[in-house]
């Protein structure tokens, strides 16, 4: 593995036209459980392989059992969470809106078989992936707590086995996403009371993705969040946040997003290799990981496999002009 710029993704792929019509046809009952499952399975073979064919250095399993990224973690959570009606999330996309309706807690474990398998098939370390439990509260209603802190908390609590669990079973890497955080930048200090319960003293590095807020007025707080690495995006804001990082000291590493997953048009190697040399003048290569901005499940295969290709091709040249390939 390299000496710097390692890559990897954020987590997500988009499925493929198999998969998704298997999954309409499960949601109709046309289809078992156990058909459905070896589809995704097939499914996260084919992640993996591309992700070893293009020359990524961390992976991912690409979440092709998750559907919504809260709702998939309140569907395993039956004792205490609901799947309520549709709700928009962006542009012509909706998600069922899960329900707190009662006292949050573990039930099992509801990532590590999947990881298991996707870990199984390469020698390439893949990350741990969870939604962080401020994600997962405010992205659901709650009919249960009397506040909003005692639900993150809560949330927090169980997420914590499960990341113990994926531990125990190997993970080198653990990702706690929290989109969410950047809506509120208010309750930064509580996002960052429920990372601390899922990550404090785990044995593995701790990484959080957030993407498309007001990083500005919480940078501070943001770059003191109790994980090892920050996971944000750069292409689509033209690189905005690196003046805040050159502004402020801290000692994380930082994952930054160098295509815009956004877009349907495939960066060049030189624009990405310009945007990683502005992330070299604010952090030394073995402190920047380089990814995508966010997940690539809004894009086509072929966008997603192109736009990882132009991306891996790039740090191999910076790689190269810095002396540190291989």
């Amino acid at each position: 593995m390299s000496k710097g710029l390692l890559t990897t993704t954020v987590g997500s792929f988009p499925k493929p036209d198999y998969l998704t019509g298997a999954r309409n046809q499960f949601s109709l009952g046309k289809i078992g459980r156990q058909e459905l499952a070896a589809l995704e399975r097939q499914a996260t073979e084919e992640v993996i392989r591309l992700q070893e064919e293009i020359g990524l250095d961390i992976l991912v399993h690409g979440e092709m059992e998750r559907g919504d990224m809260v709702a998939f973690f309140a569907e395993l959570l039956s004792e205490s969470m609901a799947i309520g009606g549709l709700v928009r999330s962006y542009g012509n996309r909706y998600y069922r809106k899960p329900i707190i309706t009662g006292k949050l807690h573990w039930q099992g474990s509801m990532t590590v078989e999947m990881w298991r398998y996707a870990q199984g098939l390469t020698d390439k370390p893949v990350k741990g992936m969870l939604t962080g439990p401020y994600t997962m509260v405010e992205w659901s209603f709650d009919e249960y707590y009397p506040s909003r802190r005692e639900a993150v908390l809560d949330m927090a609590r169980l997420l914590r086995e499960e990341v113990e669990a994926l531990v125990k079973a190997g993970a080198k890497y653990i990702q706690i996403d929290e989109p969410a955080a950047s809506t509120r930048p208010e309750e930064m200090e509580l996002v960052a009371q429920g990372l601390a319960v899922v990550t404090d003293g785990l044995k593995a590095k701790t990484i959080t993705h957030m993407c498309y807020g007001d990083f500005a007025s919480v940078f501070e707080q943001i770059v003191r969040l109790p994980v090892d690495q920050l996971d944000i995006e750069t292409a689509n804001s033209d690189y905005d946040l690196l003046e805040l990082f050159r502004r402020h000291r801290f000692d994380k590493e930082v994952a930054m997003g160098v295509v815009d997953v956004h877009n349907h048009r495939v960066e060049t190697v030189e624009e990405v290799k310009e945007g990683i040399r502005r992330g070299l003048e604010v952090l030394p290569p073995q402190r920047l990981y380089i990814d995508p901005d966010c997940g690539l499940k809004t894009r086509t295969w072929e966008e997603a496999a192109a736009k990882l290709r132009v991306m891996v091709q790039a740090v191999r040249e910076v790689r190269r002009e810095l002396g540190i390939d291989g």
